[in-house]
């Protein structure tokens, strides 16, 4: 049988991308149906029942709400330095002083941030690792095989890196996973703008948002709301439009009794109206005929929005004041914080830890890059996010000191309550700095008495001096 070539420039799907874009198909088909398949709810409300990559693409990149879905947690979880460390001692160990180079070199914090934000948008992302291994672009295919030197690392989404081939092997710990990756993109540094090439799995770094059934591919972060981001839109959209029409009122012209208007003056009319709308013209000249106002319709559509947005923060998990912009103290309760900032350390912990910082850092390890940890194993220390504000923080100490003012003023308050017991019960003070606290106390009082004894000898030194300077000058 002769196999015929596929036209130039048209890719042939693999088995596995075939039957994957057939299964999407097969649940798109579902989706929106009632009554059997007597009422399509998808059609009837114009949502798409096959989304793609591009579609989520755009959202983020001209949808406000869009792309605060995917940057709000993002920024918040990358908040802060990026430490890696070991437990012992205080001094730097090889490692720490190793990934601090690293990462300033390649500025790598920003790198993951971008990866996380093309994973999120996408089915997976994928950070590209550029090696001084591969003088030719052919060589990228080929697996990391000596101790290499990292000149670069490129964030990319699952539209640019795109799965090639899978490890076929039933015996191998990778069965299932991702062989090679054919990655296609816009390079100004190459001869022709853009490159591509097959790159093997070991000088890449495979993420997956919301992992389920397949460890290849994720759920993209706007798919369960993607129809609720359609419906925002056609809300602002349409009550934007609705505005722009209602509010400035139509004009209804009667023609006055006993009055034919011809042809010409028709014409003329349309024409005046026209300018008029268009601001070219400030008044318009009646004659036989009467124009009427017609009464605008406008409604407030904040209602419906409100319940979009209260829809997708449910199933995002992000407060409402936070996903809105509206995250100042003032506005946001302090439930919403708190459970805002649980969901944003449970985010470290689950998936930007195990699936984009420890994969990174452990193949810097295997390939020579970084030094083992000391003490075999490492952390990732991140900022603290219940840490206060400086803001916070001068109010707290106000509110404090004024506390403590009025409990030194009241000494029977001093009689039935210790100072350390009001540290600790009334000011909510941790045991550890209440005796820190007791400690500077009784050593500031300690330094007064000694300097009202030294003050008090050297009065009486200068009155025994004076007094024997008198009598001299009296014998005198």
């Amino acid at each position: 049988m002769k196999r015929t070539r596929p036209p130039e420039g048209k890719k042939v799907l693999s088995i596995h991308e075939a039957s994957v874009l057939l299964a999407r198909a097969r649940l798109a088909a579902l989706l929106g149906m009632q009554y059997g398949t007597d009422r399509n709810v998808y059609e009837a409300l114009g949502y798409k029942e096959t989304v793609r990559f591009s579609d989520y693409a755009s959202r983020y990149l001209r949808q406000d709400i869009a792309r605060a879905i995917i940057d709000r947690p993002v920024s918040y979880t990358w908040r802060g330095p990026l430490v890696i460390g070991e437990a012992g001692d205080d001094q730097e160990t090889k490692l720490e002083k190793a990934w601090k180079e690293l990462e300033d070199h390649h500025s790598l914090k920003s790198k993951f941030v971008r990866l996380d934000k093309l994973s999120s948008i996408g089915f997976y992302g994928v950070l590209l690792l550029g090696f001084d291994d591969t003088p030719q672009v052919s060589d990228f295919k080929k697996p990391v095989s000596r101790t290499p030197k990292l000149l670069y690392v490129k964030p990319l989404s699952s539209d640019v890196a795109k799965i090639a081939s899978y490890v076929k092997d039933s015996k191998d710990p990778r069965y299932g996973l991702v062989e090679t990756y054919d990655i296609e993109y816009n390079n100004p540094g190459s001869d022709s703008d853009m490159t591509k090439m097959r790159v093997h799995h070991t000088r890449c770094i495979h993420v997956i948002p919301n992992m389920l059934q397949s460890e290849v591919e994720g759920t993209p972060v706007l798919q369960p709301v993607y129809n609720r981001l359609m419906d925002l839109e056609k809300l602002v959209g349409g009550s934007a439009e609705m505005f722009w029409r209602g509010a400035r009122p139509g004009y209804q012209g009667v023609l006055k009794d006993d009055y034919t208007i011809s042809p010409n003056e028709e014409d003329k009319l349309q024409e005046k109206l026209a300018e008029y709308e268009h601001n070219l013209r400030r008044f318009i000249m009646t004659e036989g005929y009467e124009l009427k106002d017609l009464a605008p319709q406008i409604s407030d559509p904040s209602k419906h929005v409100d319940v979009i947005i209260q829809m997708i923060s449910a199933q995002t998990g992000i407060p409402k004041r936070i996903l809105t912009g509206s995250e100042r103290g003032e506005l946001s309760s302090q439930q919403d914080i708190t459970s805002w900032y649980a969901t944003i350390q449970t985010r470290r912990e689950e998936y930007a830890e195990p699936t984009i910082i420890r994969p990174f850092v452990d193949r810097m390890i295997e390939l020579g890059i970084l030094p083992e940890a000391s003490t075999g194993e490492y952390f990732v220390d991140w900022q603290d996010l219940y840490s206060e504000s400086d803001k916070d923080k001068a109010e707290v100490g106000k509110t404090r000191a004024e506390a403590i003012k009025s409990y030194a003023q009241n000494l029977l308050a001093q009689e039935i309550v210790s100072p350390d017991a009001f540290l600790k019960w009334f000011l909510g003070l941790d045991p550890d700095d209440v005796e820190q606290i007791m400690e500077m106390t009784d050593a500031y009082i300690s330094d007064m008495i000694e300097e009202e004894q030294r003050l008090a000898e050297e009065a009486e030194e200068e009155e025994v001096s004076d007094g024997g300077t008198e009598e001299t000058e009296e014998n005198v």
